[in-house]
């Protein structure tokens, strides 16, 4: 089955769950709601012409800032975007899937922003999920073990976020 074929099934299987999608970039890509998120992902492991058994790895972006053709809603003070890499080792394809959500959870800074996990579909997950709560700052509901993974657990903030202000010192320790 082209990559075509499939994203016009997932675009059918899920008509108010999928939002965009690109076939020219080097990485396919769908970008799914928050809400669709499980369905969506579920759909492609299991269903048996896709089989996108393996995920590569999970990442975040920060558009602290966005231009007025990429804004995530009306006033919006930018937003985080969440890539899953997907592959199907059956079938020889490759998809991202993107989810959109808001810097802070009902627009409330300082709230973390929340989406499904979906480390029960995938193990690897659970170390992926735990690497973007950490440096990113998204909190993953139903993850076993949501906790941080490289920095220690008393430090404040998420360094991958564009608004994070670089502490001089940690621990009497100065920065140089």
């Amino acid at each position: 089955m082209e990559i075509s074929e499939f994203l016009g099934r997932l675009r059918q299987q899920f008509p108010e769950g999928v939002l965009a999608e690109s076939l020219e970039s080097l990485d396919p890509w769908v970008e799914v709601r928050p809400d669709w998120l499980r369905q969506v992902c579920t759909f492609l492991r299991d269903d048996p012409e896709l089989r996108f058994q393996m995920l590569h790895c999970i990442t975040a972006l920060d558009y602290l800032e966005v231009q007025p053709d990429r804004s995530f809603q009306a006033g919006s003070a930018g937003y985080l975007e969440v890539l899953y890499h997907l592959s199907s080792l059956v079938y020889r394809h490759r998809l991202v899937v993107k989810v959109r959500v808001s810097r802070w959870k009902e627009d409330q800074p300082g709230q973390l922003p929340e989406m499904p996990t979906v480390s029960d579909l995938w193990p690897t997950a659970l170390w992926h999920e735990r690497e973007v709560y950490d440096l990113s700052g998204i909190r993953f509901l139903g993850h076993p073990d949501l906790r941080r993974i490289l920095c220690p657990e008393d430090w404040q903030g998420h360094p991958l976020r564009k608004d994070y202000p670089m502490p001089r010192q940690y621990h009497g320790i100065p920065r140089e």
